[in-house]
């Protein structure tokens, strides 16, 4: 496995790749790896010719009351588990190498990203935007996998995708699960063995929804069921509960179409996300 730091020499390794018609598959990710981020590598690997992770906590989708200080780290851990992933590029940038002094160019975002995360992280999406661009302009990929996990993120990503006619196709990968239904997420190393039984209503609160619009439930009513299911864990701080629109994000009146339903929820100073697509 080759690892990259600077930007530039990466560049020039993927034109290489590219001028000689061979294909690129790639994961970004923030690192501290776990079997969701492996899972997404797998997704990529029979589908390219060279797989190229990149392990880059970026700093612009983070607001100044986030976690970027402390979100958590394992350098030499990350790149053991890309080894044995079969991973042949592994890119490791600095914040001061991917934004050098004189920095000032930003994406916006759109509708897309105003609700769920948009409204509770002012800023994140357009940090995440600016970065998965510059990520594409330096790897090339022809294929790039995120994780369904992060749905909105997944949204905005396509959308920018598809406005810039970029030539690189968006792949996703489902959520992982622990064995008790907890969503992977490298967040899930903050949590007290108390909080992370508590984070467990995440999971049920789904489950639950879905059994409801299976059985034939309305809006309003799956929405306050989940809200009182996550409630009942009551150092749980709710952030959102949002019944949308699959592909548009938008509020729905009725289940007459496929539905996500996305919660995000504080355990103590950890905030979980998670979600469901619910098919009527």
């Amino acid at each position: 496995m080759r690892r990259f730091e600077d930007p530039a020499a990466l560049q020039a390794w993927a034109r290489d790749v590219r001028a000689r018609g061979e294909t690129i598959g790639f994961v970004p990710t923030m690192g501290y790896l776990h079997a969701g981020h492996l899972s997404l590598m797998r997704i990529a690997r029979p589908r390219c010719d060279h797989l190229v992770v990149s392990i880059f906590v970026n700093p612009l989708q983070f607001a100044p009351t986030d976690d970027l200080g402390r979100y958590p780290r394992d350098e030499a851990g990350d790149a053991a588990k890309c080894t044995a992933e079969g991973v042949d590029v592994l890119f490791f940038p600095t914040p001061a190498t991917m934004y050098p002094p004189g920095f000032q160019t930003h994406l916006t975002v759109g509708p897309l990203a105003a609700p769920l995360c948009g409204t509770s992280r002012a800023g994140h999406f357009e940090g995440v935007v600016t970065v998965v661009l510059k990520l594409f302009n330096l790897v090339q990929p022809t294929v790039a996998v995120f994780g369904e996990k992060d749905y909105q993120q997944l949204a905005v990503i396509r959308r920018m995708v598809r406005d810039f006619n970029l030539a690189v196709e968006v792949a996703s990968g489902p959520t992982v699960r622990e064995a008790d239904g907890l969503a992977m997420s490298s967040r899930n190393a903050y949590l007290d063995p108390e909080q992370r039984t508590q984070a467990l209503s995440l999971h049920r609160a789904l489950d639950e929804a879905e059994q409801a619009v299976a059985a034939g439930t309305d809006p309003a009513t799956l929405i306050a069921r989940t809200r009182a299911i996550l409630r009942e864990q009551s150092p749980a701080e709710i952030d959102y509960v949002d019944l949308l629109d699959a592909t548009e994000l938008t509020p729905v009146t009725a289940l007459d179409r496929p539905v996500v339903l996305a919660v995000a929820v504080h355990f103590g100073g950890t905030r979980l996300i998670d979600n469901r697509v619910l098919r009527p």
